[in-house]
């Protein structure tokens, strides 16, 4: 949704991915040639329509009208699939998220992306790219980056005495129970515990944190033993709201809303799985927050120092029953382009601004905010981009909806109360055994 990663190399990583997106340039294939004959083509995404100014660029440019029609998230993938079951036409370019990248492909419901655009020469300039690739193919390109990110609020921090941000997972827990201890705030920690697809991605980045992964090449789990990353990291998350450094409404509190309400608010000191481009377009946003200018990105701490930040994109793609996929990939191709995608997050002035959008997924789009200053940390997450990963390194399972439903529902249920981590862990272990066993 609109809405890893190796962050040791700090602002020598950002330099080195401005470097590298500066060598690129800023055009992608370039400029996509005019068809013979007027043709209309249909963009379905959950996101409002791109400016009016620069769709009528394109079709100038093109000859290609686009129509838009923008669906809610889960409706969206609902109409997608079942559109595809029944082997008829929906739309002639639509969303690709990461999570749906296996099941996609498996079933080869998108076409090949590589053949109608050189997604080689793309790859040096897009980061998360290859979270988009199953079985050899490119399922969808990634249009906006999104990756899992801490966030701090340093006037708390301050306010406690910290004066050095932590880089381990063990300081961060420390400094947490030194914020509550001294009362700056009675929940210091926002962790989205409400039985939602916000929870799983929570424990996807606190598993990176703490070292693992958590599937491996055969998708047989990878947490199941209390000593792996993930048991720890569940125990970890489990522990934070048993010992009230998270709020115990959070049991019903989903990822956004834990955003709006508590981090926005002052409310809450840190989250440690946060999204890129919050603190632009929330944090620092004072009709949307009271903290502005207060929190700031830190890099994930982990089990010996700085850890893994995982990515969670959008892209977009072709349906296999598209009517008109050369001219859709015409679109796709200028919709990602680096300089287009920074006119989206608003480099050139509002009549090019695209309304709900974040982080371009183009170093080089990236490289022309920076220069603009139109980024609020923007070196900071530039570096972060630059040594993004995927969730799974092996491509999201095909069966990776069932998998999540059950890691959000065991891990609620262990924050409530009604199971141990032990049994939690234990269920959503069976799930990932018997789906990559196609049993």
């Amino acid at each position: 949704m609109l809405q890893a990663i190796k962050v040791s190399k700090g602002t020598k990583g950002a330099a080195i991915a401005l470097s590298v997106a500066s060598a690129l340039g800023v055009s992608s294939l370039g400029a996509p040639a005019k068809a013979a004959t007027p043709v209309t083509i249909s963009v379905v995404l959950a996101a409002p329509p791109l400016p009016a100014a620069m769709l009528a660029e394109f079709t100038k440019a093109t000859g290609i009208t686009v129509k838009w029609t923008q669906l809610d998230w889960d409706s969206l993938q609902t109409k997608i699939a079942a559109a595809a079951t029944a082997n008829t036409y929906f739309a002639d370019a639509t969303d690709v998220d990461w999570s749906r990248v296996g099941q996609l492909g498996k079933l080869n419901w998108f076409l090949p992306m590589e053949k109608y655009i050189d997604t080689k020469a793309l790859a040096a300039d897009m980061p998360q790219l290859s979270s988009f690739s199953k079985n050899g193919h490119v399922v969808g390109i990634p249009y906006d980056a999104s990756f899992m990110v801490t966030t701090v609020n340093k006037v708390l921090f301050a306010k406690a005495g910290i004066t050095k941000l932590p880089t381990t997972i063990d300081q961060y827990t420390k400094d947490l129970n030194t914020i509550k201890a001294k009362n700056i705030v009675q929940y210091p920690l926002n962790i989205p515990f409400a039985a939602a697809e916000g929870l799983s991605t929570y424990w996807y980045e606190t598993t990176g944190a703490f070292g693992g992964n958590i599937l491996d090449a055969t998708g047989k789990p990878l947490f199941t033993d209390p000593k792996s990353a993930g048991y720890k990291a569940a125990a970890w998350m489990v522990n934070a709201v048993k010992t009230g450094l998270v709020p115990p409404g959070n049991i019903n509190v989903a990822d956004s809303q834990g955003q709006q309400t508590l981090m926005a608010k002052g409310k809450s000191a840190s989250t440690f799985s946060d999204y890129s481009g919050n603190v632009g377009s929330l944090y620092d946003v004072p009709a949307s927050s009271s903290v502005v200018h207060q929190v700031q990105y830190l890099a994930t701490p982990g089990v010996t120092g700085t850890a893994a930040n995982l990515g969670n994109p959008d892209g977009i793609g072709i349906p296999a029953k598209a009517k008109n996929p050369e001219a859709a990939a015409k679109f796709i191709s200028w919709f990602t382009d680096g300089k287009n995608m920074a006119d989206f997050a608003g480099a050139n002035g509002i009549s090019r601004t695209w309304v709900g959008y974040f982080f371009p997924s183009r170093l080089s789009g990236i490289a022309i905010l920076n220069k603009k200053g139109s980024i609020i940390g923007g070196d900071v997450l530039a570096g972060m981009l630059t040594n993004s990963a995927a969730v799974f390194p092996q491509g999201a399972p095909a069966w990776y909806p069932e998998f999540s439903s059950a890691v959000y529902t065991n891990l609620h249920a262990a924050a409530a109360g009604t199971m141990t981590v032990e049994a939690a862990i234990k269920a959503m272990g069976a799930v990932a055994t018997k789906l990559s066993s196609g049993k």
